[in-house]
Formats: structure tokens, sequence, C-alpha cells
């Protein structure tokens, strides 16, 4: 395996890496039902539904161009959609190796190990999430300005927004990008006008909004109430929260190169525009997260989003190593080059089996056969887990409005007319609206089927009740005539 790496152009080589990739992204799907949280089930629900409910195509929180996209394989499954997430990232790995080439990196073909082993991108790239499509068009429109092609770059640039929240961030620096780029010949006052491009993605969002809903203020109608731009006072949490994230973000055993890199950029102006995209939303997110702006919860998987950039800084590092005579990094040292990467891939796989949350699929799947296998009619499925609604395949505007006060969410229960079919959990369910088991028979519901799961990871099992530990749940069927 290690001579197949040896022989051919940079492209062969990378392409060998991508089958690796795709062989075991394939390996995850296969293995994880569902994600590690319930945003990759609410994600494929609504990309699903979309075309019954035309406003999830211009929801706020489900992201326009996310949501058509997948709105076609999310008609085939969760699995389909969950594959077309990972063809996503090997398309992104394989532009994050062609960008390497057009700034003339040494080593190109490592920017695709070095993309996948970040342990965030390792996560994210088999489950159904907006942050692998945003890195797609950004490393797409950076490929586009850094050919010169700064237009057809910015139009690319501008549906960014229509992905993400960091698109709008992104989409002013660019501009500044644009301003003050010295390939162009004319006074950056005359380039304003063309900056306007950038604008095109939220102009598309609104027109399609407008069309859609009637409603010439619908995106701010539907702004998620959690997003307020001074959300929390007090603040949520500290503002080193990313950097103790680091890990997560570039991978434990790839820190070194990346740390190297990113001073080599900055110092040498080296992929300075990629380094200025990570810096500013790494500074961003710190700042957000720490006074609880917009709702920011601190997530490692949000810098999926530079992955590329990620990758490339890292590249930028490693060469350096190389350069200086260290076999760790020389990959004429191949023994040294697997270790590394073998090491960094067991990483990623700790990181993606030790989430307890994504085991209650396995959970759900047990108890949705159960019911089957004693089947009643059902006109409506009240859950807590969206996995839940996707084993049964149901419209999510199902369910109630819930909110988290427990005697609002058991009225709506009351209010509920039967058959109704309840799906709950001892985690999510009580967390989230307030409510257990023993609250559904009061409100007019009778047992089916309770049960106790204990759930081991695959491949670590972990005796203590944290990041890798056993998953204790217990889930109940309840029924309304």
């Amino acid at each position: 395996m290690i001579h197949l790496f040896e022989r051919g152009s940079a492209s062969r080589r990378a392409l060998l890496w991508l089958a690796v990739f795709a062989f075991i992204g394939i390996g995850l799907i296969l293995l994880y039902r569902d994600a590690e949280q319930q945003d990759s089930g609410y994600h494929f629900l609504f990309a699903r539904w979309a075309w019954q409910h035309p406003h999830y195509f211009v929801s706020v929180w489900a992201r326009p161009l996310f949501t058509f996209l997948y709105s076609f394989p999310s008609q085939l499954g969760y699995s389909a959609a969950k594959i077309f997430t990972l063809a996503i990232c090997l398309v992104t790995a394989w532009q994050t190796f062609r960008l390497a080439q057009q700034l003339k990196f040494e080593r190109a073909e490592l920017a695709v190990p070095l993309l996948f082993l970040q342990p965030s991108f390792f996560l994210l790239c088999s489950v159904v999430l907006t942050e692998p499509l945003f890195a797609l068009l950004l490393v797409i429109a950076l490929r586009l300005h850094m050919s010169g092609r700064a237009r057809i770059g910015m139009l690319i640039a501008s549906l960014l927004i229509l992905v993400r929240p960091e698109g709008f961030f992104i989409g002013v620096l660019w501009g500044l990008w644009v301003l003050f780029d010295k390939r162009d010949k004319r006074p950056w006052w005359r380039r304003i006008p063309e900056t306007l491009l950038l604008a095109t993605g939220i102009a598309i969002w609104w027109l399609a909004a407008f069309l859609i809903t009637r409603d010439p203020f619908w995106i701010a109608h539907d702004w998620p109430p959690d997003w307020q731009p001074l959300g929390n006072i007090d603040g949520g949490g500290t503002i080193w929260k990313f950097v103790v994230l680091l890990p997560l973000i570039v991978g434990p055993l790839l820190l070194v190169p990346f740390v190297i890199g990113l001073n080599r950029s900055l110092k040498h102006r080296k992929f300075i525009i990629g380094t200025s995209a990570f810096l500013t939303l790494f500074f961003l997110h710190s700042l957000m997260y720490s006074r609880g702006w917009f709702g920011s919860a601190g997530y490692a998987r949000y810098f999926v989003c530079l992955s590329p950039v990620i990758a490339l800084i890292t590249l930028t590092g490693w060469n350096r190593l190389a350069d200086w005579q260290l076999k760790f990094f020389d990959t004429a040292n191949k023994a040294y080059l697997v270790g590394i990467f073998g090491l960094s891939a067991l990483v990623c796989l700790f990181y993606s089996d030790g989430w307890q949350f994504t085991r209650d699929a396995r959970a759900i799947e047990e108890m949705h056969n159960w019911f089957r296998a004693n089947d009643r009619a059902v006109s409506r499925l009240i859950c807590s887990q969206a996995y839940m609604r996707i084993s049964f395949d149901r419209d999510p505007l199902e369910n109630p409005v819930f909110n988290n006060e427990r005697i609002h969410n058991l009225e709506l229960l009351r209010q509920s007319p039967g058959p109704t079919l309840l799906f709950w959990e001892e985690d999510t369910g009580p967390k989230w609206y307030g409510m257990r088991a023993e609250d559904f028979e009061s409100a007019g519901y009778v047992r089916l089927k309770s049960q106790s799961f204990r759930l081991e990871g695959w491949f670590f099992r972990l005796p203590w009740n944290r990041f890798g530990g056993a998953r204790i749940q217990q889930m109940h069927l309840f029924y309304k005539e």
C-alpha cells in the first residue's frame, strides 16, 4: 500500500488518498446511522420535506442553498443524503489539492489527508450538516479569485451566506481582498461597484423568500429566537474556547505543522488570503462565544467551514519541517508518514466513535421495529429526537411547537387528536422540553413499550460516564386512540 503512494504523479497520489477516504466514509455511514447532534437529522428532514413545505427552502436556520441541493438526495433517504455529503467532502479535498498545486506547494497531494484527518472534518464527512458544503464553495471561490477570475469568484463567494451565517463575514472580508488586490492596477475606489457582486446571494435569498412566502421581511421574521446579537449579557464562556479546541479542529498530531505554517504564512505573506480568513473567523467565533452573541455554542465543527484553508496552512508547516530534514515529515520516510497519518486516523475514529448521542439510533431502530411488528394506525407522530421521525418517515410539521415550559408542552399533548404515537426518550426529552415518561399517562396516553438500553461504541468501550463511555438510555412508546 505504501508503494502505491510513491509511484505516479501528484494527481494520481491524490486520487489514491481520495479512494482511501471514500472507503472510510462509506464505512462511517454504515456504522453510524445518525450523527453526533440532532442538527443533522433536522437538516435532512427539512430538505426531504421542502417540496411539500416550500418555506423550508428559504429558512434562516436550514439555509436555502443547502436545503435546495440536499432536497434531491434526501428523497432517497437519510443514507443517500449522507453519501451526498461524502461526495461533497471528496470534491472539496480534490479542489484543495488543486489549490495547493495552483499555489505551487510541494507535496500538494498531502492536502487530501491533511483535510480528512482534521477530527471535526472526519466527523462531519458522513452526516448532513452545512459546514462541508460551505468549505467546498469557499475553496472553489478561492481558486477562482487566485487565478485572476475575481468576478466569478465573488459570485461563488456570495453564495456562502446561503449555506452558513459565516458567509456574511467572509463576504465582507472578500470585498476587502478585491479592493486591495495588488494585481488589479485600477484605483481601489473604481473597484467598489464590482464588490456588489458579493450581495448576489442575499438578493437571491430575499427574492426567493418573497416569491414563496409573499413576506418581504421573511428573513427577519424567520430569524431563530436564540440567535440574538446580544443574547447573553453575562457571556457564554472563555474567549480561549477555540484555542482549547484546536486539537479537534486541526488534529492533535498536526498542531505543530499547523502553528509553524500559520507563523510562516503571516511572516512571508504566503497564502495570506486563506490565513486572514482563518484568523478572522477564529477571532469572531471566539468573541461571539465569550459574549454569548448570536447563540454561539462554541462547537469545533464551525471550523470545518475553513477546513481547506486549515489543510493548506498545515501543509505549509509540514513542508517547512521537511525542509529542516525532520524525518517524521519527509515523505521519503514512508513509515513515519504512515505512522503520523495512522495515529491521526485513530484519533479521528475515536472522536467519531466516542459521541454517545449517535448511538441512540440503534435503540430507536429497535423500538421502531417493535412497533412495526405490533402496528397501529398513526395519524400523528410526536417525538423528542429527529431520528425518531426519520425512522418513521413522518412530516416534521406534525410535531407540536414545544418550548422549555413543561405545563405548556403537556397541554399541547392533551390537545393532540388520536390516533397519535408518542416516541420519547429520557435524555433530550426532559432536557429540552421538561417532560418525562410519567407525565404522558396523565395527558391521556397509554404506554405501549418502555425499554432501557446500554449502548457502547463500536470500537472503544471505556469504563466511565463521559465521552467515549457507555450511553445509558431509555426509550418509550405511548399511544392515544
